[in-house]
């Protein structure tokens, strides 16, 4: 198949730290060139790939200071797909709804994966206005809030099983809490949990702009305790060895995450994951198996021990037979088979009816010919 992937410019493919929309494309895209398919990744030029890729902006946008509005480099992008579209069988977008407007008379070879939270009211106007773009969700939960939108599947995402290894015994002794310093996130949270635990909590997180007050005001004078404390963010290699060497994962988020990629990578190095019981979290985490998933802060201190004992190993199971690239992949190329056929089935079809026309109208004018 001949495959599209319209990446998000916000950072590189893959991206140099934070950035999992990026990553899940990275991994996506390559999985798919090793399975044979001729994939084309529309992204940052400062994008990693082995498909071909078209450049959109030299660097990835939040990289680069000049930047202030996004939206043009957006703009350009989908032009030069738009322009380029014929050459695809199948058109993969990971960019939420900007291109919706522009590729509607292509809906039968699109799809869209939705990567962020659809719970605001905004959102649903613009899925039942574009109700023929189809629609992949990564979390049954993620589509509650838009249940009139066109899904096509959930498919959960996956990580290359060579990239976090599994880590038997840990040597860190320390809890670990990884991503993004935000309300939403529940890094406070994680704070209390390891002071009320006694166990010693690094904190390896990203600190947007918008969060930059936050972080000032509330998570920083935190950082002053005893075991506590800020790495900052990290990149892929470190990754490895932050979750690996920690003896759980906290997830205390407060809000309705749409996936989580923290967890599994948790899970591929076998660590375990104590998460609050929001958004997709029940549905990636198996309660006593891979984690502990609770309600509460009291509950999750309640509950640690259980977390710490754990078996990694058959964490890393559960990661190798449910979250790993090679089933995202499959996932995807059923998927793309079945848009694929739907189409052909269409062109078929569309020309049966074409050639009917031509026969009855071709038998009207013998008609009139013989009177």
């Amino acid at each position: 198949m001949r495959i599209a992937q319209i990446a998000p410019l916000m950072e590189s493919v893959p991206p140099k730290l934070y950035g999992g929309t990026e990553r899940i494309v990275s991994y996506l895209t390559e999985e798919l060139v090793k399975l044979g398919h001729d994939v084309t990744l529309f992204a940052s030029g400062d994008s990693v790939t082995s498909a071909k890729l078209v450049s959109c902006v030299p660097t990835a946008l939040r990289l680069d200071p000049k930047v202030c509005d996004v939206i043009p480099y957006y703009m350009l992008m989908l032009d030069r797909v738009r322009r380029q579209s014929q050459q695809f069988d199948i058109l993969h977008f990971h960019i939420d709804y900007l291109h919706l407007p522009l590729f509607r008379d292509m809906s039968s070879r699109v799809l869209t994966t939705l990567h962020g939270r659809q719970d605001l009211p905004d959102n649903k106007p613009i899925y039942i206005g574009f109700d023929e773009m189809r629609l992949i969700s990564i979390s049954d939960s993620q589509r509650t809030p838009i249940s009139i939108a066109n899904f096509a599947k959930t498919i959960y995402h996956g990580l290359p099983g060579t990239d976090l290894k599994l880590t038997l015994r840990p040597q860190g002794g320390y809890l670990a809490f990884l991503g993004r310093i935000a309300p939403e996130k529940g890094p406070e949270t994680a704070i209390q949990i390891a002071r009320s635990a006694g166990i010693p909590l690094k904190i390896a997180a990203k600190i947007d702009r918008v969060d930059e007050q936050y972080f000032r005001e509330r998570i920083a004078p935190l950082l002053d305790q005893p075991g506590i404390e800020f790495v900052g963010e990290i990149n892929e290699h470190q990754k490895a060895e932050f979750l690996g060497q920690a003896s759980g994962l906290l997830f205390p988020i407060h809000w309705p995450e749409p996936f989580g990629l923290v967890m599994i990578e948790a899970m591929a190095c076998g660590t375990p994951v104590l998460a609050f019981n929001r958004g997709s979290v029940s549905e990636i985490i198996e309660d006593g198996r891979t984690g502990i998933v609770v309600q509460s802060k009291d509950e999750a201190i309640r509950k640690l021990p259980h977390l710490l004992a754990l078996d990694r190993r058959g964490i890393r199971h559960e990661f190798e037979r449910r979250f790993s690239a090679q089933r995202m992949a499959h996932d995807h190329i059923g998927l793309y088979q079945e848009l694929i056929r739907g189409e052909r089935e269409c062109l078929v079809q569309s020309a049966f009816q074409s050639d009917a026309r031509v026969d009855v109208e071709q038998a009207d004018q013998s008609r009139s010919t013989i009177q």
